[in-house]
């Protein structure tokens, strides 16, 4: 308890004594609370929130990110359920039996169970009562059996939207005590993210109302529980294999930084300034995201390059050129095998094509290069040229958006530019913001902060500065040293091109 914050503790013991205030009159002596029914739905949803509540990610992955939305679970159809057959104040204790009895992973544990138990009895309460106001005469229990069936929708429906956005509100504010988070980010997404779980529980809860009004009985009403957890489960499982897929992304990434480490926060800005251009494009989320993929994983081939040839002082030898060259098809034969990555593989291979096809591995231009490809380059360049150097400061955004219109048509599409240009007016860029800070990002685990980039694995931007017509740009003077050999969208000085200029391409014969 000491770890948690005073405000949180403060914060939870609100919650708790509101929920007792809701959940008294259930308990006054000739207060007429059907008991059975509310003794058997308490003993469903702890039965469910124990068996629903799978782990959904591999143990050591970070949680945010993995955990299902909100309203997943299979106990929420039957706390609505009991909203719909119980009043307001007995309907508030069906889920505190199982919430204080659930599993919970992360301590405090006590404190944990007592905030559910709260929370679920606060919307659940207020749920009821929305029903009651809904309904004109009777109890829930007539309510359901006896209504018209279509009539008693609207009272249903606007029921789960208030035990929806209780429950978003209540994780909200507990977010904003315990982890100080600010109240705009803390409350983000909350609900649109549970809304449609609780639409599809909130209707499966109605349907184990009806069913226990029926002839039949409640015993029925358990078919419903059935598909729901079923379903439940292979949501759980579907976000089990998403944060593997994340994790497996993540390790890459991190095994690139730590072989090249003056690399580090650019997979992570080349991704986001591809998503950037992606939902400029219209693409939808899917492609957003693998294309957001791609952009992290784009040198992942650097693992194949021999480290003396990443960390070389000096001018590097033709065949040493040509060893770098191969790391976007390096990188290609070792996500292969992945098949979440979807396109993404193709952009990885391709992204230092050029669209005059003076670019390598396979000198491809034009519509030859796959989209996604044409995308990750405009991405590679604008941060390459927007990245502080550790001989220089980076370029104003306004400047790397000029090099790149003045490049467009011969090394990068033009439909990519101006994509990135109106993503930039939108939205601006913030060079130091990596996956780690953004509330749909988690695969930066964690990748130290932004460092210098090498030359001769960002060709896109060397051949940026060479189609602009500044083919050299001296460098202040100073020792050589252990990483002198760093260059920026800068080419290096002349006896010593950067990988990708027109100069020291790939023989079109050369390994495919």
């Amino acid at each position: 308890m000491r770890a948690v914050p005073r405000g949180a503790r403060v914060y939870v013991l609100c919650a708790v004594l509101a929920a007792v205030v809701c959940a008294a009159p259930a308990l006054r002596p000739g207060a007429a609370t059907p008991w059975d029914a509310a003794a058997l739905l308490a003993l469903l949803c702890a039965a469910s929130e124990r068996l629903g509540r799978p782990r959904t990610a591999p143990r050591g992955a970070p949680a945010r990110g993995h955990a299902a939305p909100a309203g997943a679970g299979p106990f929420v159809p039957v706390l609505l359920a009991g909203a719909f057959l119980l009043p307001p104040a007995a309907a508030a204790l069906v889920g505190v039996p199982g919430a204080l009895l659930g599993r919970v992973e992360q301590q405090p544990v006590r404190l944990r169970r007592v905030w559910h138990a709260a929370r679920v009895a606060l919307a659940t309460f207020a749920a009821g009562q929305v029903f009651g106001a809904g309904r004109l005469t009777g109890d829930g229990r007539e309510a359901v059996a006896t209504a018209d069936f279509p009539g008693v929708l609207l009272p249903a429906a606007l029921a789960v939207l208030t035990f929806c956005a209780l429950a978003a509100a209540l994780d909200g504010g507990v977010l904003v005590a315990a982890e100080r988070c600010p109240p705009r980010t803390a409350w983000r997404g909350l609900l649109p993210r549970s809304l449609a779980p609780h639409l599809v529980h909130g209707s499966a809860g109605l349907m184990m109302a009806v069913l226990w009004c029926s002839p039949f009985g409640p015993v029925t009403s358990l078919l419903v529980l059935l598909p729901m957890y079923i379903s439940c489960w292979v949501f759980a499982q579907y976000h089990r294999e998403r944060a593997a897929h994340h994790a497996t992304i993540r390790a890459l990434v991190q095994a690139v930084d730590i072989k090249d480490r003056y690399t580090r926060g650019h997979s992570e800005r080349v991704g986001r300034a591809s998503a950037m251009i992606a939902r400029e494009l219209g693409m939808d989320g899917g492609r957003v995201e693998t294309l957001r993929i791609a952009g992290i994983l784009h040198d992942v081939g650097k693992l194949g390059v021999p480290t003396r040839l990443l960390r070389k002082d000096g001018p590097l030898t033709p065949e040493e050129r040509r060893v770098i060259e191969l790391h976007p098809e390096y990188g290609h034969e070792m996500v292969r095998g992945i098949g979440f990555l979807g396109e993404a593989r193709v952009a990885i291979l391709h992204h230092h094509e050029r669209l005059d096809g003076r670019g390598y591995p396979y000198g491809l231009s034009g519509r030859q290069i796959p989209e996604f490809a044409r995308v990750v380059a405009v991405a590679d360049a604008f941060d390459a040229m927007t990245s502080t150097r550790s001989y220089r400061r980076a370029r104003p955004v306004a400047a790397a958006v000029a090099e790149l219109r003045r490049c467009a048509g011969s090394h990068f599409d033009p439909r990519m530019v101006r994509a990135l240009v109106r993503a930039l007016d939108r939205h601006g860029w913030h060079p130091n913001v990596t996956a780690d800070s953004e509330h749909h990002a988690d695969l930066s685990g964690n990748v130290p902060a932004p460092a210098p980039d090498t030359a001769r694995d960002t060709a896109p931007e060397t051949a940026t500065e060479t189609a602009a017509g500044t083919a050299v740009e001296e460098r202040p003077a100073r020792k050589p040293g252990p990483h002198s050999r760093e260059s920026g969208p800068v080419p290096v000085p002349d006896d010593r091109p950067a990988a990708g200029t027109a100069g020291h391409r790939r023989p079109r014969g050369g390994r495919r």
